[in-house]
């Protein structure tokens, strides 16, 4: 395996666009880094020899995209048929699956998932990436979910935190105030 072959170069232009996006805490740059990185990841699969990896990929480039202006359950079941028809016709062994199932759960949680839930499909999806990638032999894409899978909890933690300090200081009594004599 070329640690240095155009192929692991897209693995890791992808790598940098998608630990980008899962540090964004505003959902829609998140999309939007991940329609990017999921254009690179297509193209290092697709020269990798993965064609359901690379299709996976393309679908969830065009998906995440569409979802920064849209939310619908129509939008996720279409994008989820999509995937799972491209895996019936391209996928030849049980592993090809992986990135099809990762795929289409990451589908639900955006179209139909905000926030923390959103995240956390997101992680389930990373983890089945994670798999197909070292399966694959995909470098950049190995170390690209094992980051994102770090980032993306990082900033759920961090999301967390922040709806604990809203909601102390929704609820802590107003400050005393003297009155004038």
């Amino acid at each position: 395996m070329q640690v240095f072959s155009p192929a692991q170069c897209f693995g890791y232009v992808a790598f940098v666009l998608g630990t980008t996006a899962f540090l964004q805490k505003k959902d829609k740059r998140l999309k939007f880094f991940n329609g990017v990185q999921s254009i690179a990841y297509a193209i290092h699969f697709a020269m990798l020899g993965v064609p359901p990896a690379s299709t996976s990929s393309a679908i969830s480039s065009v998906r995440s995209l569409l979802s920064i202006k849209f939310r619908s359950p129509w939008l996720a079941a279409f994008f989820i048929s999509l995937n799972v028809a491209f895996g019936l016709a391209i996928a030849k062994h049980p592993s090809g699956w992986i990135p099809i199932v990762g795929t289409s759960v990451a589908t639900y949680a955006v179209f139909c998932l905000k926030g923390i839930p959103m995240r956390v499909g997101f992680f389930i999806g990373t983890v089945c990436w994670l798999t197909n990638n070292i399966l694959s032999g995909s470098i950049g894409g190995t170390a690209l979910e094992l980051v994102i899978g770090s980032a993306n909890l990082s900033t759920m933690a961090r999301l967390i935190l922040d709806l604990k300090k809203q909601n102390r200081e929704r609820i802590a009594p107003p400050p005393e105030v003297e009155l004038e004599a």
